[in-house]
């Protein structure tokens, strides 16, 4: 279920790693209505709902050569699944979580987030105009949500930062692409958003 945003989001619920073990084209459909959660050192507690994701299988997919050239990035997405990865792009961290089992280079992408708690502590890092831009992408979701590299590597049920289920949202509502902003591998309809959700980033499918 999807919790309103007057309550807290409990950890208790939150997913674990073996719920990342597997196919993460399968884990990139299903995190759409999720819900990321930061509890902050001082104990506040942001919440964001999960409107896009992408997915990457390296076994089958041509866009990971890339990793060989990132540093750390092939030991990283070869880790325990349910692991938080950050991988730069343009200098920017973006927010995966590593899937499949131990030894086997996948992950998937949160791309954009709608805001559901913490907004103020969100625009302390994000100070911007219109609301949809608070979450609207991923590197934008890593700031306004307070993600440093102190959760690289930490299992994504942490106390600090994990995913609740959310409420499961209808093959109808859901709207699949190519990633965005590949050459290799850009054919994949591995893109996953609700369609019609503002909160969707803006970004052009490869293909």
């Amino acid at each position: 279920m999807l919790f309103p945003p007057s309550v807290a989001y409990p950890r208790e619920q939150a997913l674990g790693p073996d719920f990342f073990a597997g196919d993460p084209v399968l884990v990139a459909r299903a995190l759409l209505g999720a819900v990321l959660v930061r509890v902050l050192p001082d104990g506040v507690t942001l919440a964001a709902r999960i409107v896009e994701t992408e997915a990457y299988d390296c076994p089958r997919d041509p866009s990971c050569h890339v990793i060989a050239r990132l540093p750390g990035a092939a030991v990283m997405m070869a880790g325990p699944p349910g692991r938080v990865y950050f991988h730069l792009a343009y200098d920017q961290p973006l927010l995966n979580v590593i899937c499949r089992p131990e030894g086997v280079q996948a992950s998937i992408l949160v791309r954009a987030a709608e805001p559901l708690l913490g907004e103020d502590r969100m625009r302390e890092r994000r100070a911007v105009k219109r609301r949809v831009d608070l979450t609207n992408g991923p590197a934008k979701l890593v700031q306004a949500l307070h993600l440093g590299p102190e959760l690289r590597g930490e299992p994504i049920n942490g106390p600090a930062f994990y995913l609740v289920p959310g409420a499961e949202v209808p093959e109808e509502e859901v709207t699949i692409t190519a990633r965005v902003g590949l050459r290799r591998g850009a054919e994949l309809p591995w893109r996953f958003l609700i369609g019609g959700n503002p909160w969707v980033s803006p970004g052009k499918p490869s293909a």
